[in-house]
């Protein structure tokens, strides 16, 4: 099978020939159809965090693809059956955040693409328990950025208690923006985009978004104060001064949610502020596997979106490039039928 292959960080990956993984008990072989790119996947290429993966590695957490072979135990997928893997590729079920509906907290935790090999290959193993079956009718190339970049979002919004008639702010309108806007829509949000380019504030409007903010030429928090200030802000943008863009524009009692991880990333909080006007900074991590059984729902029902661009996964390297410089409007997904 081919992969793209982490062999030093900072490096272009290398795309290699490697055997077929067998899997091991509680374990499927995944044969994928797409695998989309998502900027933790950068970020593992590049060594960028304060904990990182040990190359050589094969990135990717947005897999989905066939099932080929079942390992000793697994009884509950079958051969042929479509499933997506995400970033939480095992959690240990034991713990409390396991047991309290919170297992995207686990310390024992394994992350796709991070800590095991992941989707940015022909072939990849999963553990079964932690191998979401994708419902018939959803394209896998729609599925891809489902598994991350939607349920990531979808949870955020659960996180910030999202209701009806309240005004959320979306930093950043791209892979997982044009999806966030979407899933506050559904909650019945008045939705105010951001961004600093003009094909994705184009895309907020043609999504729905009922404010549309250029943060090159307005100020992100006068806007939003001049309409009553974000009950919610999520942070997407991977840019520290976003952040802190649209924390000047909550309300009181107003709620920002930090979801995308600037490499050394800091923001400066306010003390005196945050105490008198009892603002809140949290932090969400992706979504549990109900949380992605429910973004895979709606889009089974026609409530959802993708906007992506295919590539063979033999343009590993130029589509990372693209992302960081900003040229793709939403989310690239290497497509394995085009002759990876």
């Amino acid at each position: 099978m081919k992969a793209a292959v982490v062999r030093a960080f900072g490096e272009p990956l290398v795309i290699e020939d490697r055997p077929d993984p067998e899997p091991g008990p509680g374990q499927v072989r995944i044969r994928l159809e797409a695998s989309g790119l998502c900027h933790t996947d950068i970020h593992a290429a590049h060594g960028d965090w304060p904990v990182k993966p040990s190359p050589p590695f094969v990135p990717g957490h947005e897999g989905v693809g066939l099932v080929e072979a079942l390992g000793e135990g697994v009884t509950h997928l079958r051969v042929g059956q479509r499933v997506a893997v995400p970033w939480l590729g095992k959690a240990c079920g034991r713990c409390e955040h396991c047991l309290s509906g919170w297992e995207t907290l686990c310390e024992q935790q394994l992350n796709t693409g991070y800590g095991y090999d992941g989707g940015y290959a022909e072939k990849m193993l999963a553990w079964a328990d932690f191998a979401q079956p994708v419902p018939e009718g959803i394209d896998p190339l729609d599925a891809a950025p489902l598994t991350c970049a939607g349920v990531t979002t979808y949870k955020a919004l659960k996180v910030a208690d999202v209701r009806p008639s309240q005004l959320v702010a979306i930093s950043g309108v791209g892979g997982l923006g044009h999806l966030a806007l979407q899933y506050a829509k559904i909650a019945g949000a008045t939705v105010a985009a951001v961004d600093v380019t003009d094909e994705k504030l184009e895309l907020a409007r043609e999504l729905g978004a009922d404010i549309v903010i250029d943060a090159r030429k307005e100020d992100v928090g006068e806007v939003l104060r001049s309409h009553g200030g974000a009950h919610a802000a999520l942070a997407l943008a991977v840019n520290e001064e976003a952040f802190g863009a649209v924390y000047t524009g909550l309300r009181r009692g107003g709620k920002l949610v930090m979801v995308a991880m600037p490499a050394h990333g800091t923001i400066q909080v306010p003390i005196f502020e945050t105490v008198l006007n009892g603002t809140s900074v949290i932090g969400s991590i992706v979504g549990t596997r109900q949380d992605l059984a429910e973004v895979f729902e709606l889009h089974a029902a026609g409530r959802t979106r993708v906007i992506r661009e295919s590539r063979p996964l033999s343009s590993v390297n130029e589509s990372i490039d693209e992302v960081l410089h900003g040229r793709v409007q939403a989310r690239i997904v290497f497509d394995f039928g085009e002759g990876s």
